[in-house]
């Protein structure tokens, strides 16, 4: 088993800023990519940004120019950057693992955080 452990949400006023971290641990040999997702009330999971092995970064529409993804000087680990943050960020953002297929049959393997809260107030 894989667990994520999330830190940094907070209540702030827009325009300012924040960081997230997220540590894996456990069973981990492959990691395909690791990210950050956000839900609002009422609206679906989406992608926030990932960081993809080998250090390819994709990030949403929305956050492009804002949000920073980086991998931490602690092995296994995803930060998140939040800059210049508007209401509309507003979640809760869940740190996200993707794991390679450990055999030739096996699928890659989805793990998530709890989740932190997130709230910028206007």
């Amino acid at each position: 088993q894989v667990q994520l452990v999330e830190s940094g949400g907070g209540l702030v006023q827009s325009g300012r800023s924040l960081r997230l971290s997220c540590a894996a641990s456990g069973r981990i040999s492959s990691i395909k990519s690791m990210g950050w997702y956000r839900q609002a009330p009422g609206q679906q999971r989406e992608l926030v940004a990932t960081l993809r092995s080998g250090g390819f970064p994709v990030y949403a529409d929305s956050v492009k120019g804002r949000f920073t993804i980086s991998g931490g000087n602690a092995k296994n680990t995803v930060l998140l950057q939040m800059d210049s943050l508007k209401p509309e960020d507003t979640a809760v953002y869940y740190c996200n693992l993707v794991h390679n297929p450990v055999c030739i049959e096996c699928r890659e393997i989805d793990y998530w955080g709890q989740g932190t809260q997130v709230t910028v107030s206007s």
